[in-house]
């Protein structure tokens, strides 16, 4: 079982996740799509859920479906995008993501998040 899920389908950055979590020692199982995530987060009692809201299928649907601000979710769920994308953060934010934050303070605190998904 992976520590987190990530839902990300820009590769390069994905190799940067990755290059991180191998630093961090932290698993990740990587999905490209909303519904993947959705499938995954099923079947998998993973605390953390990673979301590039700029996933060009189905990222902010999936948050939706997840509802993480649920009763009793234990799941912590933090979503990154652009920081002029105002408007999609309060969606997320809506949707049920507990943290959502610009792509450069996600990457500025990366191995932290990381280390935190980490039993």
């Amino acid at each position: 079982m992976a520590d987190a899920i990530v839902l990300i389908d820009d590769l390069f950055f994905q190799s940067k996740l990755l290059e991180t979590a191998k630093q961090t020692g932290t698993t990740l199982e990587i999905v490209a799509t909303g519904d993947q995530l959705v499938k995954s987060a099923g079947l998998s009692p993973t605390a953390l859920i990673i979301v590039d809201l700029n996933a060009r299928r189905g990222a902010l649907e999936a948050v939706e479906k997840l509802g993480a601000n649920g009763a009793g979710n234990p799941r912590r769920v933090i979503a990154f995008l652009s920081h002029v994308q105002t408007d999609l953060a309060e969606r997320a934010r809506s949707a049920g993501c507990q943290e959502v934050m610009p792509r450069s303070k996600f990457t500025q605190n990366l191995a932290a998040i990381l280390r935190g998904a980490k039993p």
